[in-house]
């Protein structure tokens, strides 16, 4: 009676194989921590600040620098200045990156990144003087610079993003009968949202910083105070208006982050 002959080859194919591993869990990508570490962190800074203003014995400058509502004056039109220039960055940069990524503009992409380019590696205050000299003292001269020179992230990132999209299923999304319009908006925009939203977020921290600037250039804003402190060599004026603005680029930050996590699609979330 034959033995069975035994396939060598098949038996290490078979004991070879594991078996898949189980699906993981979505990972969470809001804890309690990252709700709550920060705000405390800030409310905390602020606090002691405050405190140590109410004791501190402020001399007539200072008090004429901190009095009648200039601080929140200050604070408000820094805010102004960060969620103005960061709406029309998003509306210009947007979609001009989506435009640089369309066949017809894929040319123009190299010219449109190095004009960027100029406007951020230009510094920000000769900027500012530049635009001071053409349009004028004012808040819009401040502006047009800060959005000048906070679009190269943003811009970045969208074209990045979209060049970065599997080019098989831009094929099988236009294969299923999709119109241009509906790849770009249901199938590359959503695949690059984390990449643009990064660049928002760190445009928006570029902003807070850029807008110290503003006072040189007549926009108002806690460069106010950071300039006067450092004219009047007030230490108490030039604390108080660095740690606002310290203090605000780490609240937009956090916001920030919570909205890249919140707006990502759920298709995309990390997992562990």
């Amino acid at each position: 009676m034959g033995h069975p002959v035994r396939d060598e080859d098949e038996d290490e194919v078979t004991t070879d194989k594991e078996p898949p591993p189980p699906p993981r869990p979505a990972v969470r990508p809001v804890t309690w921590q990252k709700l709550t570490f920060l705000p405390a962190f800030l409310v905390a800074v602020l606090l002691a600040t405050w405190l140590w203003f109410a004791q501190a014995d402020l001399d007539t400058i200072s008090e004429n620098a901190l009095s009648n509502g200039l601080v929140s004056k200050a604070l408000w039109q820094h805010i102004q200045l960060t969620v103005v220039s960061t709406f029309f960055v998003l509306i210009i940069a947007i979609p001009l990156g989506v435009l640089l990524t369309r066949r017809a503009f894929r040319k123009a992409t190299p010219v449109a990144m190095a004009f960027a380019n100029v406007g951020q590696a230009t510094p920000a205050i000769g900027l500012l003087a530049l635009l001071v000299i053409w349009l004028g003292i004012g808040t819009e001269a401040a502006l047009i610079g800060i959005i000048i020179y906070a679009i190269l992230p943003v811009l970045s990132n969208t074209v990045t993003g979209l060049l970065a999209n599997d080019p098989t299923l831009l094929e099988a999304a236009r294969g299923i009968g999709m119109s241009p319009l509906g790849v770009l908006s249901r199938v590359e925009m959503p695949l690059a949202v984390p990449l643009i939203l990064a660049g928002v977020r760190t445009a928006l921290v570029l902003n807070v910083g850029t807008a110290t600037l503003a006072t040189f250039g007549g926009g108002g804003g806690l460069g106010v105070l950071i300039t006067t402190g450092i004219t009047t060599q007030r230490m108490p004026v030039l604390v108080l208006g660095s740690i606002l603005t310290i203090a605000l680029a780490l609240l937009v930050d956090w916001l920030a982050s919570l909205a890249e996590l919140l707006l990502r699609p759920k298709g995309l979330e990390v997992r562990s």
